[in-house]
Formats: C-alpha cells, sequence, structure tokens
C-alpha cells in the first residue's frame, strides 16, 4: 500500500514550534505595554467594500441574507474602541477569497492592534519595536528607513504618480513587463507597479515603512492638511514583502459613509459582488471614535521571514491546498 504524503504538514515541527515560541513573545509585547487581547466575531452581515478585496461568503439558516467571513477584525474592534474599552490587540483568522500564491493563503492569521492617542508615526515606531523583538535573536536589523509613497515609485518605477499621466501609467507598466489593461482606474494601476516592481525591492537591507499614501487610496485612514493631500496611512516592507498596513484612523462617520459608497461604485463598474455597509461601525463612528490608530500585520508572514521561509507555507501547518 502506497500513501499520498499530501495529508504531512507543509511546516517542519521545528518551525511549528518557532511559531508557538513567536506567538508568545507577541502576547508578551503587548501584556507588557497594557494592551488588551480581545475576540470579536469571524461572521458578519456587512462585507468589506474595498473593491481589492474580496470576502469569502456562507448563509446561515434564520438569516435572511448572506454572512461573510471576517477579512480583518477592524470593523468591530473600532466599536469596541468607540465603547471607550482603550488599546486593544487581536491575533484571529480572517479570509479572503481568491488570495492563493507563494506568499498568499486565502485563511491566514492576522495581528491587529490599536492604540488610542497615536498618530501613524508613533505607530510605525511600535510596529518597528515588535519586528525586532520577534526577529530577535538571529537577525541583526539595521534601522529602518520611512518613504513616501510617492518617493518609493520615484526611485524603483521611475515615475511620479503625482505627475504622472495614465498613459505614463501605462508606458511605466510596459516598460517593466508588467501586464496593466488600460481600462483599468489610475489606483488600479499604480496598485499593479506598487505590488509588482516596487513592493519586491522594499526592505532588503531595512525594514522599510512606505507612508503618505495618495487621498483616493485612504481607506480608513484620515487625510494629512496639505497639496496634494495625502493619506495618514503606512505599510510596512522587508525582504520584499509586504507585512503590515495602518492607519492614522478616520473617525469622521460621515466621510466614512462617502467612502464605503465610492467603493460599492467602482465595485459596480468591475461587476464585483455589492455588500451591505456596516451600519454598526459608521454608528460607532457617529457616537465618537477616540484619537487612535491601528495597524493590520500579516503574522503567518512574519512568522515566514523569521524562519527565513521561502514561501507561506513553510510557516503554516497546512495551506488551502492540502486542508
Amino acid at each position: 500500500m502506497t500513501f499520498d504524503p499530501q495529508w504531512r504538514p507543509s511546516a517542519t515541527h521545528a518551525a511549528l514550534r518557532r511559531r508557538a515560541e513567536l506567538t508568545a513573545r507577541t502576547r508578551e509585547f503587548f501584556a507588557a505595554r497594557a494592551v488588551l487581547e480581545v475576540e470579536t466575531p469571524i461572521l458578519s452581515s456587512a462585507g468589506v467594500t474595498d473593491p481589492q478585496i474580496e470576502a469569502l461568503r456562507t448563509r446561515i439558516a434564520g438569516l435572511p441574507g448572506p454572512s461573510y467571513l471576517s477579512t480583518s477584525p477592524e470593523f468591530p474592534m473600532k466599536r469596541l474602541l468607540a465603547s471607550g474599552i482603550g488599546d486593544i490587540y487581536q491575533l484571529c483568522k480572517v479570509f479572503r477569497d481568491g488570495e492563493i500564491g507563494r506568499w498568499h493563503n486565502p485563511e491566514f492569521t492576522m495581528l491587529e492592534w490599536y492604540r488610542v492617542g497615536f498618530d501613524d508615526s508613533a505607530l510605525m515606531s511600535e510596529v518597528d519595536a515588535l519586528v525586532r523583538e520577534l526577529l530577535t535573536p538571529g537577525r541583526d536589523l539595521p534601522p529602518s528607513e520611512r518613504l513616501t509613497y510617492a518617493e518609493s515609485l520615484r526611485r524603483h518605477a521611475g515615475i511620479d504618480p503625482d505627475r504622472s499621466t495614465d498613459a505614463d501609467l501605462d508606458r511605466a507598466a510596459e516598460t517593466h513587463h508588467v501586464a496593466c489593461e488600460s481600462t483599468l482606474d489610475r489606483d488600479a494601476k499604480l496598485d499593479l507597479l506598487m505590488a509588482l516592481v516596487v513592493g519586491p525591492k522594499l526592505g532588503t537591507e531595512r525594514p522599510t515603512f512606505i507612508c503618505d499614501y495618495p487621498a483616493s487610496q485612504a481607506s480608513l485612514a484620515r487625510l494629512k492638511p496639505g497639496y496634494p493631500p495625502v493619506a495618514a496611512r503606512f505599510e510596512l516592507y522587508l525582504d520584499g514583502i509586504e507585512l503590515a498596513n495602518g492607519f492614522h484612523e478616520l473617525g469622521d462617520a460621515a466621510e466614512q459613509r462617502s467612502r464605503f459608497l465610492n467603493d460599492l461604485e467602482r465595485r459596480r463598474a468591475r461587476s464585483q459582488h455589492e455588500p451591505p455597509l456596516d451600519e454598526n461601525l459608521i454608528s460607532a463612528l457617529a457616537s465618537g471614535l477616540p484619537e487612535c490608530a491601528g495597524v493590520a500585520l500579516g503574522f503567518d508572514r512574519l512568522i515566514a521571514v523569521a524562519l527565513n521561509a521561502s514561501r507561506l507555507s513553510e510557516a503554516i501547518a497546512f495551506p488551502i491546498t492540502t486542508a
């Protein structure tokens, strides 16, 4: 009788023990800072509106519409923040449709936390501290760098996002051998160049924070004053891998509703599913979100970096292809 090796875990036992150790150290990191660990639902009656993210849907007997598996615990965690709970974090499973690849799995572990009284700059410093804590010993990281979104595209893709036309973006994509349909909107083209050209070149020598994203890519971040307006948003890259996405959080309920509706218009134009808005989040923002900053970090990816792994499957027991 022959046995199919597919049943075996994709990560070694040593890797899984290392993962458990780093998970414990993560909890120690937040306990030392008096940040409370919380749990929020994985299922919701409202879905994410971001056109770049697709939620997995299911049906629950007795409920009128679909339920959505969480793509991030952000919305319920903000409801907790609005209730006055204070600094919080969560290590949880999240789900995103269509994300399968070397550094993607549709089910993955996210570390998300919120700090009351922080702005995006202060939170970048804390993200940097956590990464150094988890990668030490074993890796001596030089001081991190901070580049604006525009600086990173000028340096690594040869374009200025503030001045380039759509035709310029099409030519840049062709120059860098990126398949880019001319019908894509401007932000989608910039996303492709960032993901396929710029991102792999970031964090190769030191942790690199990309900050000051275009206002059109603010998502749930507030805008900074100045011209052109930029979002108080950052991402962290290390070894060419995007690890984290953080915001100085928007607390304006009307503005957030407007952004959600704009997302839905973009989804409609792309013939994507249009989920209902999370009215509970809007109500929480209207009641008053404290001044805060939050970040979502791909925990599996950070574990993979700590292991010096070549793919995500080396940091998790069973990827979707063998689950």
